[in-house]
């Protein structure tokens, strides 16, 4: 593949990702504004369990989605790839398990672990750590 085409590419994604969160406001997510403004004041809002996963899980799988195709088109390495889907999998389930305890104690030891665990589930932080990560190994094979 052409290596411009590539950059092309990959910074198409990454502009996708940047769409993602421009367009936060179509996914249902109540917890936003909790963190914006209400958690000195208020109680967690009142969710609608079964939609706000969905939207949290969508979020994150379209994140992921892209997320693997950044690291394919920069490494063009489907063992990388591979790894980094059961990366994504594996915290998925520990963070969704942990926001979901977080939630039902009511942020009880601090909203701000709460609020960080939902922002690796809603925001494509985990490319920012794999992708500087997987080129240092490359540069030191």
């Amino acid at each position: 593949m052409n290596r411009w085409f590539k950059y092309i590419l990959i910074a198409l994604l990454f502009i996708a990702l940047i769409g993602v969160r421009y367009f936060e406001h179509l996914f249902y997510d109540p917890m936003e504004i909790y963190f914006k403004h209400a958690y000195l004041t208020e109680k967690i809002p009142s969710l609608d369990y079964p939609k706000y996963l969905f939207n949290v899980g969508l979020r994150y799988i379209i994140n992921m989605l892209i997320s693997l195709s950044i690291i394919f088109l920069a490494f063009w390495n489907k063992k990388l790839v591979s790894f980094s889907f059961w990366f994504y999998i594996i915290a998925f389930l520990v963070l969704l398990t942990a926001y979901l305890i977080s939630l039902n104690t009511q942020f009880e030891h601090h909203y701000l672990f709460g609020f960080y665990i939902r922002r690796f589930l809603t925001h494509p932080i985990f490319i920012l750590i794999l992708l500087p990560a997987f080129y240092y190994q490359k540069r030191h094979e």
